[in-house]
């Protein structure tokens, strides 16, 4: 289960409704003694690698469950890092994108006004930057891709057929 995306997800389509799905997929994973904590909410849930065995880069599987006007239930997950661990990722692309952008536009404006451009150190600095987090998000990923395939079989099992990740 090795992937170039941040967060791995899927889409399913079941001929159950909504609530029969959800309450199907937390008894089967119940029931079995999975190797995951189990959380739910209305049209939502969640799988997790129970804290004894989670490291840093544990993923989780958050599935949401929303009713289709034929009476189905259509399933959208998404595998990614714990809460914490995604905050660091989305603030760090947000603070490197911003000053790229806004280092970008200095630094042109100074190249066109023919000043020294010293802005664009700063602008290549932030590339490099936000290509670095990347390769971290790879990494994690990467360390975390057994507990993956771990969570997306036991979803795989609780619904009764196969699930391919996109």
């Amino acid at each position: 289960m090795s992937s170039f995306r941040l967060r791995p997800c899927f889409s399913l389509v079941i001929d159950s409704p909504a609530e029969d799905v959800r309450e199907q997929i937390v008894a089967q994973l119940k029931s079995d003694g999975a190797r995951c904590d189990v959380k739910t909410f209305p049209g939502i849930v969640s799988l997790y690698i129970p804290e004894a065995e989670a490291h840093f880069w544990s993923p989780r599987l958050s599935v949401s469950i929303d009713s289709r006007e034929d009476g189905g239930a259509l399933l959208q997950g998404t595998y990614g890092p714990d809460t914490n661990v995604w905050a660091i990722f989305v603030y760090g692309y947000l603070l490197t994108g911003s000053a790229g952008l806004f280092s970008g536009i200095l630094g042109f404006c100074q190249w066109k006004l023919g000043y020294h451009p010293w802005a664009l150190w700063i602008f290549a600095f932030a590339l490099v930057a936000a290509a670095g987090l990347y390769v971290f998000a790879q990494f994690g990923q990467k360390l975390g891709a057994q507990q993956t395939f771990l969570l997306h079989q036991m979803f795989e099992k609780a619904i009764g057929r196969p699930v391919e990740i996109r």
